[in-house]
């Protein structure tokens, strides 16, 4: 058992889960016990990765002496196709409404318009750190990781050098409560096929489904629009390949920081600039996070349409970019986007604990979910490169 992969262990978890909530209901609630910590586990260290992460990930940001140019365009490219993918999200959340069962139903208040979601985001983001850690204000966490971050900047190199031990050591730490994400995920699936029925199951396999459609668009018809109108070129081949080289290993190493080594592979075998990929391949496995987005974006409308909150266009805008910016700060791990989630619930006023709920139930399906999201994730890093290295900016090689 222990020397079988996550997916494999996660899959039984739901199987055992479903039998055993189905067979032996009268002991589900104590079996649920088990569901129960894995999310308390994840709602404690949530807070504290995101700021860690984003903190460090800043403060030892390195100079570097490419072409800065498109360097800062190849950036600017990453945001563009993570804000359209999770558009892409947002659309097809809107025609197909996901609804996803909650072990305890809670109300959210839903705003009434986009200024009232703006100043609730202007308030959580200046709110105190330590507060924002205890409450789970993800948006605070961001915040002050942002600012903190720019001011270590500053700081000794041994300073930044331990702040990236400490970061480390808290991806460590959620490696390790992943690890225990099918014993976690069993607990769960058993309380809610016990409580609810198996029919709940059925509803998590047509959220994974919508994820799965939206990466596929986004994959195969956002991206090459986006590298055709940069470089004038028919985009499909390349992009063939990047999923085929990049997205493929990327699929099952479940993790866009393992990756990297495949992707300045790749980067090197299509003759894309060396000064140029071995700067923006490494920050495009931080920050190009298209299929996070969609992940936050899609999750986050579930919540929202289980608890019947009316979501608005203006607000629906604003959870795009939050989303894009969230995806921004999902760290290097599987499934670490899920840990994002409760950030862009925040914006609905959906409680912590709900949301909580929302990222075990993306864990239960993350199986699907986080192996399409990292391929999108890991193959777009070297596809932008390309495209702006053959694009217009600084004159593309032929």
């Amino acid at each position: 058992m222990t020397r079988m992969g996550l997916v494999p262990q996660i899959l039984m978890g739901v199987a055992l889960g479903a039998v055993a909530g189905m067979m032996f209901p009268a002991v589900a609630e104590q079996l649920g016990l088990l569901g129960q910590l894995f999310v308390g586990m994840l709602k404690a260290v949530a807070p504290l990765l995101v700021m860690v992460l984003v903190m460090s990930a800043i403060a030892n940001k390195h100079e570097s002496g490419s072409d800065g140019r498109k360097t800062f365009a190849t950036i600017a490219l990453y945001l563009v196709g993570t804000i359209s993918a999770a558009t892409v999200a947002l659309l097809l959340s809107q025609l197909f409404p996901q609804t996803i069962a909650l072990s305890e139903v809670a109300q959210g208040s839903p705003p009434a318009e986009v200024t009232s979601v703006l100043v609730d985001v202007l308030f959580k983001l200046i709110d105190n750190p330590i507060n924002a850690l205890l409450t789970g204000n993800f948006l605070g966490c961001l915040s002050w990781a942002i600012l903190l971050g720019i001011s270590f900047r500053k700081a000794p190199d041994s300073f930044k050098l331990h702040l990236q031990t400490i970061a480390l050591g808290m991806t460590d730490i959620v490696q390790l409560v992943i690890r225990l994400a099918p014993v976690g995920i069993f607990g769960l699936v058993c309380f809610t096929v016990a409580t609810i029925g198996v029919e709940a199951l059925a509803s998590y396999a047509s959220l994974a489904i919508l994820l799965v459609c939206a990466m596929l668009l986004v994959a195969l018809l956002v991206n090459p629009a986006i590298v055709f109108f940069v470089t004038g070129k028919n985009p499909y081949p390349v992009v063939l390949q990047c999923l085929q080289e990049s997205g493929v290993t990327a699929f099952f190493t479940r993790s866009s920081a393992a990756n990297i080594p495949v992707n300045l592979a790749l980067a090197k075998k299509l003759g894309i600039s060396e000064e140029l990929y071995t700067v923006t391949i490494p920050i495009g496995a931080t920050v190009n996070m298209a299929g996070a987005a969609i992940t936050i974006t899609v999750l986050t409308l579930a919540a929202a349409n289980t608890l019947g909150l009316e979501v608005s266009i203006g607000s629906a805008l604003v959870l795009c970019i939050i989303s894009a910016l969230a995806a921004c700060g999902a760290s290097g791990v599987p499934s670490g986007s899920l840990l994002l989630v409760p950030l862009a619930c925040s914006l609905f006023g959906i409680s912590y604990e709900v949301s909580m709920q929302v990222v075990a139930i993306g864990f239960i399906i993350s199986v699907i979910q986080d192996t399409a999201e990292t391929a999108l994730n890991s193959s777009t890093d070297v596809l932008y490169t390309y495209a702006v290295d053959r694009g217009r900016v600084g004159g593309g090689s032929s």
